[in-house]
């Protein structure tokens, strides 16, 4: 299936995938007709991932699937022409795409990625890809013996800042790099909120920093050890960290935590990366609006401030796109990665939680944390309803 046409727009710009430019003559090929969609999910992710499918000319949304009435109600009004309905099975079965998004939570995933493969479809998967590490295993056999191509959105690889970060390292201005260190701890959901089958944060979003580690590394890790700390004397670890070495020598440390400032009067993050090497430093910080990057190279010393671009699935979309087109992986985080990121962090997480994390706080705290939360969601919610009445009266 090739949907590229003759004609070439060049450019005298590169397009950056997440680990590699390549020629704009490649990058502004035309597809000739959009890849036709079925999307699976509608919560938060699954909101996004519509939001820029619909929004790249290179696909066209034809069925959406959500068990949620109101989230169908909104998916039929934001694409008026798609089908939406309740039943994934029958969809999958009785309307044709090329692609199938599937952004369910993740003990369901398998299911509808082997009928994607069954039925010859290419899959855009939210990670992890299954709720245990064996179904990820075998899925991820059965995905590397078809000839389909699934991406899964390890967002840090499509991020502008990491990736100027890796080039700058590869330019050679920290020398040889040494050491990482990487932080994500943020006042995130609670352990009662939002989480199922994905587990506590060291493996729900520490993946993400496991899997950065080991894309800046361009390494496996060697060895490593970990520890946990069970916040509100909750029954596993909401804060964990862990440190070790790659096989090529660079050390490592991750922090994870939604443990970070949970009741402080502002909202404060610690999120950040610091890339030591033999001969100099980069650090970058960001607190989910702006990003800044301190370069401190052999030959460069500079600050640069961007804009927080999220989870990054309009890139991820985009090379998708490209890739199907010139039928090879261009750049797009494969499943492979994202079982390495979720088997090693689910191991660290197990290990922290076998050797007996301490712990720290009370339910009661968690009650108040959980309270005060619920406020600012009413609080929200009233600022956009009264922010849309206004807009009426206008």
């Amino acid at each position: 299936m090739v949907f590229l046409c003759a004609a070439e727009r060049r450019t005298p710009n590169a397009y950056r995938t997440s680990d590699q430019f390549f020629s704009s003559e490649l990058a502004e090929m035309e597809l000739c007709k959009p890849y036709r969609v079925g999307v699976i999910g509608l919560g938060n992710m699954g909101a996004r991932y519509l939001e820029a499918l619909h929004a790249n000319p290179n696909y066209r949304v034809i069925w959406v699937c959500d068990r949620n009435p109101n989230r169908l109600a909104w998916a039929s009004k934001f694409i008026h022409d798609v089908v939406a309905g309740e039943d994934a099975d029958q969809l999958v079965g009785e309307v044709e795409v090329d692609i199938l998004g599937v952004f369910t939570l993740a003990d369901v995933r398998p299911h509808f990625i082997r009928a994607a493969l069954r039925r010859r479809q290419h899959v855009i998967a939210e990670k992890p890809i299954a709720a245990s590490l064996p179904e990820e295993e075998a899925l991820l056999r059965e995905i590397e013996a078809s000839d389909r191509m699934v991406a899964v959105n390890l967002f840090n690889r499509n991020a502008w800042y990491h990736q100027e970060i890796r080039t700058f390292i590869q330019q050679g201005e920290i020398g040889e790099l040494a050491i990482l260190d990487i932080s994500h701890q943020t006042p995130g959901a609670m352990p009662d909120e939002e989480h199922g089958p994905e587990g506590p944060p060291f493996h729900d979003c520490g993946m993400h920093y496991i899997d950065l580690a080991r894309w800046y590394a361009n390494s496996e890790i060697e060895r490593w050890d970990a520890m946990g700390l069970r916040f509100w004397n909750w029954s596993e670890p909401w804060w964990g960290t862990a440190h070790g070495h790659f096989q090529n020598g660079v050390v490592f440390k991750v922090t994870v935590g939604f443990t970070y400032g949970q009741l402080a009067q502002t909202q404060v993050t610690q999120c950040a990366l610091e890339a030591i090497g033999t001969l100099g430093v980069v650090r970058m910080q960001h607190n989910f609006h702006e990003v800044a990057i301190k370069y401190h190279g052999v030959t460069r010393t500079e600050e640069k401030r961007g804009v927080y671009t999220g989870k990054n699935v309009g890139k991820l979309c985009q090379v998708f796109a490209e890739s199907l087109a010139i039928g090879r992986n261009i750049g797009f985080p494969t499943v492979r990665d994202s079982v390495i990121a979720s088997r090693v962090s689910q191991e660290m997480l197990d290990l922290s939680c076998e050797r007996g994390s301490p712990t720290v706080g009370t339910l009661e705290e968690m009650a108040r944390i959980r309270l005060h939360k619920e406020a600012l969601r009413r609080g929200q919610q009233d600022l956009v309803t009264n922010t849309a009445r206004r807009k009426l009266d206008g």
